[in-house]
């Protein structure tokens, strides 16, 4: 049977979700919770890659296994072998071959940035401090010229090896409540880092050292030195993902 599985976690600890050689990572933790339930491997497939520091408030992955298996209970099964900043969701029986990140048909992604001279002693692992007062009326306006089908390779990291760099982007927005000012974007996928750097480019805007439309030349030159830095990632969660189930 294929089993999809929806897990949120904390990822401060770890050095993103995907498994690396020395390294913690949610994959690597998941695995050995995964075999302790099932006794014996399997290959998990994620939906996404994240980057170190990254969370994720809705993250889902597939595994196969010819165990029976009391579906209902596997996640309390789960978090019984898990720490505390990993929490298994939901589980659910799904069709053979299905695979977490190739039937994905988008993400949603929302970046915390607290506008504010003062940290909160409670929450600092799970936003971006940006001190200087930010415009977030004009900021969404900016993000609205990441919306359509584009060659975003100006807002990849550098040193990324990825050739075809054209995203669809379903919606951006930007709000504030308060101190806190959050980006919600929704798109069929993302390139390395490319939600960091929307973020870091909207910040210029917010600051007023760009205006809102510039971002569209950013985007129409296709280059990284264009944009603006890349946020720093404790702010960034993953909040939903697509499947047609």
């Amino acid at each position: 049977m294929t089993i999809l599985v929806k897990i949120a976690y904390d990822g401060t600890a770890y050095h993103g979700f995907q498994i690396q050689d020395d390294v913690t990572t949610v994959f690597g933790v998941f695995q050995d919770a995964l075999l302790k339930i099932l006794g014996h491997s399997t290959d998990i497939k994620g939906c996404s890659r994240t980057d170190s520091g990254v969370h994720a408030a809705c993250y889902y992955l597939s595994f196969e296994t010819e165990k029976q298996l009391n579906i209902p209970r596997l996640p309390l099964a789960l978090n019984a072998n898990l720490p505390q900043d990993i929490r298994v969701l939901e589980a659910r029986q799904v069709n053979d071959g299905f695979h977490a990140r190739y039937d994905c048909k988008g993400k949603e992604y929302t970046y915390y940035i607290l506008n504010s001279h003062i940290d909160s002693p409670f929450s600092n692992k799970y936003y971006y401090r940006v001190p200087s007062v930010l415009d977030a009326d004009k900021m969404n306006q900016a993000a609205q010229y990441y919306v359509g089908t584009h060659d975003f390779r100006s807002f990849m990291a550098a040193k990324s090896k990825i050739t075809d760099c054209t995203r669809t982007v379903y919606s951006a927005k930007v709000e504030r409540k308060g101190d806190m000012i959050t980006f919600t974007v929704s798109a069929d996928g993302y390139l390395y880092n490319m939600v960091r750097i929307m973020v870091g480019t909207l910040v210029n805007v917010g600051k007023g050292i760009w205006q809102p439309d510039y971002v569209a030349d950013i985007i129409k030159a296709e280059n990284r030195d264009m944009a603006g830095p890349t946020a720093p990632p404790q702010g960034l969660f993953l909040t939903d993902v697509y499947y047609d189930l």
